[in-house]
């Protein structure tokens, strides 16, 4: 597995698949084209058929200026696509004759695949590859996921996942003091600052608790969807699950910022496993692979905060991932607003319901983390691919205004 950098990264919203891989796919593209008069874009699959909604044709216009750019939807359905999130970029010169081709795929997390080429990828960071062998690597040494995580990427993760937290907890902070109506046309209203401010006298403790894990999920999930700067947990459109459940667990109980450091090590183990062995990409999996994964991540997260056990942490997980599994990615007019927004905060709450019930009934036991992951990637691939990001299908076609 890859480097934890490969699985955080800072980036501008909506969409860490149709706006942060296309707009580096038009940089390489540009760097390797720099005689080029003007350039073409042509969308396909889900970048076609969302590519609106997510500002995929403004990430792409904007990663070529000053050159201008010409960028294309084709919309029809392709079956030969290898990835949903298929891209070809062109390059011309002045006689208008074609210098340059790239077909590119956006395969989730801000990640691409350039087609013909022997890439050179990140190197390894991990030997183990499946929850399975990270926990006998663990329990052989009596270490925590955290640990495991310094010992195999070097004690610089922790400066660079102090980074991330401090990214995210900008993100909450921006987006709990901004009100009106977030853009792209649906009218929806910001939400965060109400529910942060609409606490009462009499409010019991779980009530309190659900509104601000809420509000702090809204938060981010609401700088995302304006295109504010945020941190793919595994995603864009997942990002404020993870920030949302640990803010406010720092908040009542006092976690130091090392502490946090150690979640988000342990967290993201568990974000990795699922982008090696199945996928985070919802145009892949649907959202599930998304929030479901988001889910996962900030179950282990708060596992590793209250100390749990392996076992433990794995239930949590993966308790968090099976409940999501079918989970449809229908973002209506290719706008990461709804259901992307409110599914964030649903999936914080059960990210913390979900490490409450692993403390009671983890020696129960039946299905591993890696099953579930595996189970994720089989549903995702066999869903119908107006459920996989196209806005063809579930509350993207129902939703009337």
């Amino acid at each position: 597995m890859k480097s934890l950098k490969e699985l955080y990264k800072v980036g501008k919203g909506p969409s860490s698949s149709h706006t942060m891989g296309p707009y580096k796919a038009c940089r390489i593209f540009k760097e390797e084209h720099p005689e080029a008069v003007f350039f073409r874009v042509v969308l396909y699959g889900s970048l076609a058929q969302t590519g609106k909604g997510h500002q995929t044709d403004a990430a792409c216009i904007q990663a070529f200026e000053p050159v201008s750019c010409r960028v294309l939807f084709h919309t029809e359905e392709d079956v030969s696509l290898k990835h949903e999130n298929t891209m070809e970029l062109f390059a011309f010169d002045k006689e208008e004759r074609q210098t340059g081709r790239m077909r590119v795929l956006s395969v989730g997390g801000g990640d691409i695949s350039i087609e013909g080429r022997l890439e050179l990828e990140p190197p390894e960071a991990y030997g183990e590859n499946t929850f399975q062998e990270i926990a006998a690597y663990c329990r052989s040494r009596n270490m925590r996921l955290s640990g495991y995580v310094f010992e195999k990427e070097g004690e610089g993760i922790r400066e660079y996942l102090s980074s991330v937290w401090q990214v995210m907890q900008d993100a909450v902070q921006a987006g709990l003091l901004r009100e009106g109506v977030l853009p792209g046309g649906l009218g929806v209203e910001r939400k965060a600052r109400k529910l942060y401010t609409q606490g009462r006298m009499d409010e019991s403790r779980e009530t309190k608790e659900n509104r601000l894990v809420c509000a702090y999920a809204f938060a981010v999930s609401e700088e995302n969807a304006s295109c504010g700067t945020i941190v793919t947990a595994p995603t864009c459109g997942a990002c404020g699950v993870v920030p949302a459940v640990l803010k406010y667990m720092q908040e009542i109980k006092g976690y130091s910022d090392s502490r946090i450091v150690e979640a988000l090590a342990a967290g993201g183990i568990i974000g990795n496993l699922v982008k090696q062995n199945a996928s985070v990409s919802g145009a892949e999996c649907g959202c599930q692979a998304e929030i479901g994964t988001a889910c996962a991540m900030a179950s282990a997260a708060l596992g590793e905060l209250r100390k749990m056990d392996l076992g433990q942490m794995e239930y949590a997980a993966e308790v968090a991932l099976e409940h999501h599994l079918g989970l449809t990615c229908d973002p209506v007019c290719g706008l990461v607003q709804i259901p992307c927004i409110e599914r964030s905060a649903v999936a914080a709450m059960r990210a913390v319901n979900a490490v409450n019930l692993a403390g009671f009934l983890a020696e129960t036991r039946k299905i591993s983390f890696d099953t579930v992951v595996r189970t994720m990637y089989e549903t995702g691939r066999d869903m119908h691919r107006n459920y996989r990001e196209t806005s063809k299908g579930g509350l993207a076609k129902m939703y009337e205004r």
